[in-house]
């Protein structure tokens, strides 16, 4: 089929779709959203900005959803994460495929980050198309080896990691029993990639979009901002009602990730225009992107200088899950909480305003340094 007729193809596929949106504009806790904060697709994607449709797709757990992105590119299709690798899944996109889509080639796939909910169907999908899939080398190259580890036994290190962390006998054998779960949910990648970098810049149909790399909750995050079209596709990097989850992890189990997000985070707040729409990839799209940022980063402030306070008295790690989350954690959260709480000690350790010491039973304890009050001297 020539280019022109494939062009006309597009065009009427899109005028058939394009379809007015009731816009509500609900404010709340700061922010704005267009369509309502409960307002998401159904069956079919809606335009939520030309040639930008919103597809939603149900998954297990706990956040129940992910907000995937059909871009209208030349000739056809470029899709932003893809959802878990779950036989619902796939045959949600091939529904997508032989109806909305109009079986128009898919010419590329965008990963913004390595999670099993956005790179799930990438390989099952770029092999279908024969494309290319594009992601930062951090978030390739950290999903190739998670994915390594299926089937394989638990390193002693992660073992130590956790045992030094808190955990009892039983949810030691719990996490061995569910290690090598990421390969579990990821179809096998490409074994070649494009390598998104930050403030690239990619053509996608008549636009151009810049990548902005983000970090702490995975290595390095890529968001794309469209200036023309004033909209950021946010990934993970900023939800608007939940605070994405930054962990350590085994693999690095004194890295600081939390100095890379709050520093990230307050490089997008002086970077991104504060009238943009946020696509995030759970929860729905919202105007207010500053207040937003601004909420993420002052709510680990006030959970390290809170966190500081409390470890006036040494406390092995499970001591202080009350004091950032505020709440029991279940069984089924305890890898999560246990990694983000990791996160914020280690910030502190780095600082150099808490001890960590090894007691007799081979577990972390902390305690505050008087003479290293915790005052948080980074700008925003």
């Amino acid at each position: 089929m020539d280019k022109c007729r494939r062009g006309a193809i597009t065009f009427d596929l899109v005028q058939s779709r394009r379809r007015k949106l009731e816009r509500v504009d609900e404010k709340y806790r700061g922010l704005t959203y267009p369509w309502g904060r409960l307002h998401h697709p159904e069956e079919e994607p809606f335009e939520v900005a030309s040639g930008v449709w919103w597809a939603r797709f149900s998954m297990p757990g706990a956040l129940n959803h992910i907000n995937l992105w059909l871009l209208e590119d030349e000739d056809g299709w470029t899709i932003v994460d893809t959802c878990l690798n779950l036989d619902s899944s796939r045959d949600r996109w091939e529904y997508l495929f032989e109806g909305f889509m109009k079986n128009m080639p898919v010419q590329r796939v965008i990963c913004t980050h390595m999670h099993p909910d956005h790179i799930g169907l990438a390989g099952w999908l770029c092999d279908r198309f024969n494309c290319d899939l594009y992601m930062t080398q951090a978030e390739f190259l950290t999903s190739t080896l998670m994915m390594s580890y299926t089937g394989e036994n638990v390193p002693a290190a992660a073992i130590q990691f956790y045992h030094r962390a808190g955990f009892s006998a039983e949810q030691l054998e719990n996490y061995q029993k569910r290690f090598g779960g990421f390969g579990r949910f990821t179809a096998p990648l490409p074994h070649n990639y494009q390598r998104l970098s930050d403030r690239q810049t990619l053509a996608i149909g008549n636009r151009y979009w810049q990548v902005v790399v983000g970090q702490g909750h995975s290595p390095e995050h890529a968001c794309l901002y469209c200036p023309a079209l004033q909209l950021v596709i946010a990934g993970d990097q900023i939800l608007p009602r939940i605070t994405p989850n930054v962990s350590v992890f085994p693999t690095e189990p004194d890295g600081n990730p939390l100095e890379g997000w709050l520093t990230s985070n307050a490089r997008l707040l002086n970077m991104l225009p504060d009238d943009l729409l946020v696509l995030p990839a759970h929860q729905a799209p919202f105007r207010g992107v500053r207040v937003r940022l601004n909420q993420i980063i002052d709510s680990h402030r006030m959970a390290l200088a809170k966190l500081y306070d409390f470890l006036e008295e040494p406390r092995l790690l499970p001591d202080c899950f009350q004091c950032l989350f505020k709440r029991e954690i279940g069984e089924n959260e305890i890898q999560m909480a246990t990694g983000e709480t990791v996160a914020h000690l280690n910030y502190l350790w780095h600082r150099g305003n808490v001890y960590r010491e090894i007691n007799t039973r081979g577990q972390y304890e902390y305690r505050s340094d008087p003479e290293a009050h915790y005052i948080d001297i980074d700008a925003k």
